[in-house]
């Protein structure tokens, strides 16, 4: 459950959406957990102290692993105030740490829900083909070559309703009950963007680790260490292959979360651009100075 461990509420009480930015690389995830870092809890610490109070409810549209980072996840508060939606805003940015900021909260009807009213999720992932300086924790740097071509073939063994069974991590408790494995993706691309090859998915939900290890998978293939139509095969049959080439958390942004009426044909943020340099090209003449 994604709920913020605070009171239960009693009677109806204001709802407001908000959307969180964030970069998890101090974060042991989203949800809050005893004795560890977490986004959700730094929020829930910044809503009590913006509004003194400790009788409210937090829920996110979903988790997001250690590591990974957030152009624009979504969650719900519920929570009486008399501060106005744009003021908790300002005030909870007040107190929550540089790398966590609210972009916007909204009120909206009970009937809203982070989570369950949410229709698909969208991440992104983003490979450097070079070395950086500056986006180090945002992305993972591969320094082999990588057929683009082959990524983007194998990418479309992906799409659609497909057993991830291998690309999922399991429950390791006895009496955990049995989690479906199938997930609807229903749309997979593989980009080139200036010195980035991006990794795009998006889906009705997501297992734990799944889009890393897709990812993961795709850069070997990308690599030529594995053939393009390994990709079907791993999805055809359980295998171990997918856990073992899980991409690092560096790279994994939730991008966006779409709900009822949104459209899904948004451009895709690129979170940080990592413009293409060629090392190889010969320097440009120098001009002299007009005088």
């Amino acid at each position: 459950m994604e709920r913020s461990p605070g009171a239960h509420m009693i009677g109806a009480v204001p709802r407001l959406k908000l959307t969180i930015e964030y970069a998890g690389t101090r974060y042991s995830g989203w949800q809050i957990q005893k004795n560890a870092k977490t986004v959700q809890g730094e929020l829930d610490r910044a809503i009590r102290v913006a509004t003194g109070r400790h009788d409210f409810e937090l829920y996110g549209s979903g988790r997001t692993d250690a590591g990974v980072h957030a152009v624009a996840q979504v969650a719900h508060l519920d929570i009486a105030t008399n501060l106005p939606p744009a003021s908790l805003r300002r005030a909870l940015n007040d107190a929550l740490p540089a790398d966590i900021n609210v972009l916007t909260a909204v009120a909206v009807a009970h009937r809203f829900h982070a989570r369950h009213t949410a229709v698909a999720r969208r991440y992104v992932y983003q490979v450097a083909r070079r070395r950086t300086a500056f986006a180090k924790p945002f992305v993972w740097w591969v320094k082999e070559g990588l057929d683009v071509a082959a990524m983007q073939a194998a990418a479309a063994a992906f799409a659609g309703m497909q057993d991830f069974q291998s690309f999922a991590v399991e429950d390791d408790e006895d009496d955990a009950p049995a989690r479906s494995t199938l997930v609807l993706i229903d749309h997979v691309t593989v980009d080139v963007r200036g010195d980035l090859v991006l990794v795009v998915i998006r889906g009705s939900h997501f297992l734990w680790k799944m889009v890393r290890r897709i990812v993961g998978v795709l850069v070997e293939i990308g690599r030529g260490r594995l053939g393009v139509e390994a990709a079907r095969g791993l999805l055809a049959a359980k295998s171990d292959v997918p856990a073992k080439l899980t991409a690092p958390a560096s790279g994994l942004f939730l991008e966006r979360v779409f709900y009822p009426g949104d459209p899904l044909d948004v451009p895709v943020a690129v979170p940080t651009p990592l413009m293409a340099f060629d090392a190889t090209a010969p320097p440009r003449p120098e001009t002299a100075p007009r005088r």
